[in-house]
């Protein structure tokens, strides 16, 4: 995939979607085949080196309890051995990119924000030592549907700032179409074809018109309440 755009892999359960994205940081290696890096094979990595060139968002969110907002932000800038200046700096820039401002979130514990806020908090630790690659998998499934959208918009906003790689994981396809400048629709461990969000709309790939019937009947359901 070209650097700087999103690649959303959509598909039901057990289409394979989470062991694909995690043989990109390896947590999986393959059986079969070759996973490229930066042009580089994943096995051939050191895999805590690749891992801290990865940003990875995870739908449970994954934060430290016992660490405040702030340790565990700036967990992988402190690994790296950043100056102390530069990391509470780093940390400072986070918060504001996320949209939690000031230093009212800074040394609260996870058990301390919402749902919404640990989200975001989860987004801005995978950033923190500005890696070229973010992984999302599930990243907004926990959340209550206002605050997905809310999340899901912010985050639009946010990709077209950092310009960052991403790969998204989701069985939802508005949100796949939200936020995927490309679509890579999965079945049985297998990319069928990868789309972009308009010819997504309009395939008549059985499995993509599916999809789409499936939207138009959520949406066709909310405007009936």
């Amino acid at each position: 995939m070209a650097r700087g755009e999103t690649l959303v892999l959509l598909g039901r359960s057990g289409a394979g979607k989470t062991t694909a994205l995690k043989m990109i940081n390896r947590l999986l290696v393959p059986s079969s085949g070759e996973v490229l890096v930066e042009g580089k094979v994943t096995t051939d990595w050191d895999p805590i080196a690749l891992r801290r060139k990865i940003g990875y968002v995870i739908q449970d969110i994954g934060l430290f309890p016992h660490y405040t907002v702030s340790q565990n932000i700036s967990l992988i800038p402190r690994l790296e051995r950043w100056p102390l200046e530069r990391v509470k700096q780093r940390v400072k820039e986070m918060l504001e990119t996320v949209g939690l401002h000031g230093r009212t979130f800074q040394h609260r514990y996870p058990h301390q924000l919402s749902g919404g806020q640990r989200q975001r908090i989860g987004v801005a630790r995978a950033l923190a030592a500005d890696p070229h690659i973010l992984l999302m998998d599930e990243p907004f499934g926990a959340l209550d549907p206002m605050t997905r959208g809310e999340m899901q918009n912010e985050f639009k906003a946010l990709e077209r700032h950092l310009g960052k790689t991403v790969v998204i994981v989701t069985h939802d396809v508005g949100e796949a179409l939200v936020l995927g400048t490309r679509i890579g629709l999965m079945e049985a461990g297998k990319i069928v074809r990868i789309y972009s969000p308009h010819d997504f709309v309009h395939a008549s790939d059985p499995m993509a018109a599916a999809y789409m019937a499936q939207l138009r009947v959520y949406d066709e359901a909310k405007g009936e309440k």
